[in-house]
This record gives structure tokens, C-alpha cells and sequence, in this order.
């Protein structure tokens, strides 16, 4: 499932494409007819990613909400396209761009008043400007629930996701299994600013990046991380740690993590 960097990044790469043109909005597979319909037509004034959420907003007061979950898929091409295939759920053409998406996990209209409700359900984006950690602290602060678990529940924080999870608790030392109640205030605000610089990073090269070595120029980007699905921790060199919480498999150092 893409983490936040990936979904911001996808809106901005979208904007330039859709922002302040008129689109045409069809359902090619059929599942969403309905709704393309409701927006066919209508200028694109705003996309914006929340978490792993991606909302696409319209002149009517419309929103297209987008989840992509683990199969969907989003594609871009430069007008003229070529006709869409059968599994495209939803294809937004302006006049000099096309862009499909395949197996959303989500994808419906949400009015203004849906948008409200729907804001409330979810923690403070990472990436999100204003810059607004307290929120999520506080809630954090309040749990019993293991700080790795907390990490990944998007009504506390909202973007994290698994590799995310296991680089920031590895690279902060922190027990992945402390209640959130009993990691310190000071400790959650840098955990706050160390994970926003990495998401940001994230989205400046497409990719997660944690262990400080920035592509050069001209460089495939690919994935460099620390610990995750590694076999040895680069600080101790002890074994890495492997269990299950939150339904997803966490990798950790005992000695380096003080577990």
C-alpha cells in the first residue's frame, strides 16, 4: 500500500495536468459511472492528499475520493491517449492530459458536508501545511497502545506507513513496544520533526529514502533504508528482530532499541 510520500507526491505531480481545466470523467470498467458522471464536465480546482488519501475537488462543491489500498494504480499520459482498457475504473481527461486509475480499494464522491465528517475521522497529516504535530501528540500521550501501533493507526497520525514504522523507531532508538503513554513529550516532537523530513525527502525523490544517502543526479532511485526486511542492524550488527504487530510484520533491533 503507498505510504503518504507516495500520495503527495502523486497530487503534485497532477495538479499542473488537471488544476483549473475542465474535465471529462468516464468509467470505463462501468463500477463507477455514477459518479464520473456527477463530475463529467466540471473545472478541477484543487487536489490534495491527506494521508493516504487522495481528493480531487470540483467547481460544484464535488470531491473525488481516491484510496488506492494495495492494488489500485494510478496513470498518467499526455493527450492524445490511447483508449482506455477495461479495468480502468475512472479516466479524467483535461485538454492536454489522461489520467486512469486501475483497483482503488476506495473511490466515490464525497460532498461538502461528507468532506467534513470524513476529515474528522483521520490524525494531522505529516506533510500537511500548517505544520500541526500537537494533535497527534497529544493523542499518543493518552494511549496505552504500543507507540508502533499508535505510529500506524491513521486516526492518530495520518501517512505513516509499515516501512515508515520500522526505519523512524529504529533510527530514534525507541522501543517499539512502549505505550505511547510513556514515551516523553520532548521525544514525540522530535519523533514529529524526524519523520516529516523523511516523508518530505520521500517525496522530493519519489521514494524512501532513510539512510541519508541521496541519490546523485542522474541515479536510479530506489528504495535505502536501514533496518527494514534487513537480516542485521548497520549500528550493532546483531540479527534483526522480526514479529507481527498491527497486522504487519515489524523489524527491529533488541540491543539498539532497548527491547
Amino acid at each position: 500500500m503507498p505510504e503518504g510520500h507516495t500520495i503527495h507526491r502523486a497530487a503534485q505531480d497532477q495538479r499542473p495536468m488537471l488544476v483549473g481545466k475542465r474535465i471529462a470523467a468516464t468509467s470505463p470498467q462501468g463500477r463507477f459511472a455514477e459518479g464520473a458522471l456527477r463530475i463529467d464536465g466540471q473545472v478541477c480546482t484543487a487536489i490534495e492528499a491527506l494521508g493516504k488519501h487522495l481528493l480531487y475537488q470540483f467547481e460544484g462543491g464535488d470531491h473525488l475520493h481516491i484510496h488506492l489500498g494495495l492494488a489500485g494504480r494510478i496513470y498518467r499520459n499526455v493527450q492524445p491517449a490511447d483508449p482506455p482498457r477495461d479495468v480502468v475504473r475512472i479516466r479524467m481527461e483535461s485538454v492536454s492530459h489522461v489520467i486512469d486509475i486501475t483497483g482503488p480499494a476506495v473511490c466515490e464522491i464525497l460532498t461538502a458536508d461528507d468532506l467534513t465528517a470524513f476529515r474528522m475521522k483521520y490524525g494531522p497529516d505529516l506533510l500537511a501545511e500548517p505544520d500541526e504535530p500537537d494533535r497527534a501528540i497529544a493523542r499518543i500521550r493518552k494511549s496505552r497502545a504500543p507507540i508502533a501501533t499508535l505510529l500506524m493507526n491513521q486516526q492518530v497520525i495520518s501517512g505513516i506507513g509499515n516501512i515508515y514504522r520500522t526505519e523512524i523507531l529504529w533510527l530514534m532508538g525507541l522501543n517499539p513496544f512502549a505505550r505511547g503513554c510513556d514515551v516523553p513529550e520532548d521525544t514525540l516532537q522530535r519523533l514529529w520533526t524526524e519523520m516529516r523530513s523523511l516523508m518530505q525527502i520521500g517525496v522530493t525523490y519519489n521514494s524512501i529514502i532513510t539512510n541519508g544517502e541521496l541519490p546523485a543526479a542522474g541515479q536510479d532511485i530506489q528504495e535505502r533504508v536501514n533496518i527494514y526486511a534487513e537480516e542485521a542492524c548497520p549500528t550493532c550488527e546483531s540479527a534483526v528482530e522480526v514479529t507481527k504487530i498491527s497486522a504487519r510484520t515489524l523489524y527491529y533491533c533488541a540491543r539498539c532499541q532497548g527491547v
